[in-house]
């Protein structure tokens, strides 16, 4: 049986995505061998995080300013935003070197067993922007799974009416496979070779 203290540290790292209890386990017990110094410097350097980033205005990013780097620089090709599930994909397209336009983040993927409709995701804030701005195109770089497909052709019949271009990632990334663990290669040449939808 497990001091009280352990067991609720092993229950939060349980809460994280992809860990389960023994690494929850693993993780707790790592922590409580650190000496107290580092201990204070990961806390500290979580409630800074958690304190100091914002939600982008604009594209939903997480950022330290407002808008956030990608949608203020001058650099970037306003008329294309790529739109992807969450900011893990936006990193995973930022990391090909490939894009130079602005990102919209979804927040999700359409999946009525799980309760998410097209009102749990940023679609009204999409729609706004492109009325708003200039935008020619939109790219749905999305995951090429079931859900992240069902999404693609809702967005697509959603998005056409509104006189952009649609395009998506070209194939290259296997189908069911999740765009964050793509390398910078692949998805590089899927961003390269998208097509219009």
């Amino acid at each position: 049986m497990l001091p009280n203290s352990i067991q609720k540290l092993i229950d939060q790292f349980n809460k994280l995505p992809g860990i389960g209890p023994k690494t929850a386990q693993r993780l707790a017990f790592f922590l409580l061998k650190k000496p107290q110094a580092d201990l204070e410097t990961f806390a500290k350097s979580l409630a800074e995080a958690k304190k100091d980033l914002k939600i982008c205005s604009v594209c939903l990013n997480i950022s330290e300013s407002e808008p956030c780097r990608i949608c203020s620089d001058p650099g970037r090709d306003k008329a294309v935003i790529c739109l992807v599930t969450d900011h893990q994909n936006l990193q995973s397209i930022e990391r090909t070197g490939q894009y130079q336009g602005l990102y919209h983040i979804l927040g999700g993927i359409l999946n009525p067993l799980e309760g998410i409709n097209p009102d749990n995701l940023n679609i009204e804030q999409l729609i706004r922007r492109i009325k708003k701005e200039d935008v020619k195109e939109i790219i749905l770089g999305l995951n090429p799974d079931l859900e992240g497909e069902s999404t693609a052709i809702y967005l697509q019949n959603l998005l056409k009416p509104l006189g952009v271009k649609v395009t998506k990632l070209a194939k290259g990334l296997p189908s069911g496979s999740d765009i964050e663990y793509a390398d910078e290669i692949t998805l590089g040449s899927a961003l390269q070779n998208r097509k219009e939808v």
